[in-house]
């Protein structure tokens, strides 16, 4: 897990049901948008977040609707499965695993959203 991945995971974590714009979460993360949104596309893909468009009513001064992210239920068990993980082997010197992006992150087979 690379550290950009790590916050922005922690960031979702901190309150697993609240929605999140990409914008926002960039400032929360720290995390450029260009590593930000290919990131939240594989946590997607593996089915950890799941996004929905803001309704066309919320858009005052006709602003753009915005994409939130939260993430799905398997995700919030895998990433604090993952998260534990990770902290464990830090604090205990081994080298945690570092994967392409999210590829340590899979949930459980035959887990549900």
């Amino acid at each position: 897990m690379t550290d950009t991945t790590e916050r922005v995971l922690r960031v979702l974590l901190e309150d697993p049901t609240a929605p999140w714009y990409g914008y926002e979460l960039m400032k929360a993360a720290k995390v450029q948008s260009g590593t930000l949104y290919p990131m939240l596309a594989r946590l997607a893909e593996d089915g950890l977040v799941e996004s929905e468009w803001e309704p066309e009513g919320e858009r005052p001064g006709g602003r753009p609707p915005r994409k939130f992210y939260t993430l799905t239920g398997v995700g919030v068990a895998t990433v604090r499965q993952e998260l534990a993980e990770h902290d464990a082997a830090r604090h205990a010197g081994t080298p945690a695993r570092v994967g392409r992006g999210t590829g340590a992150l899979r949930p459980a087979r035959g887990g549900s959203r």
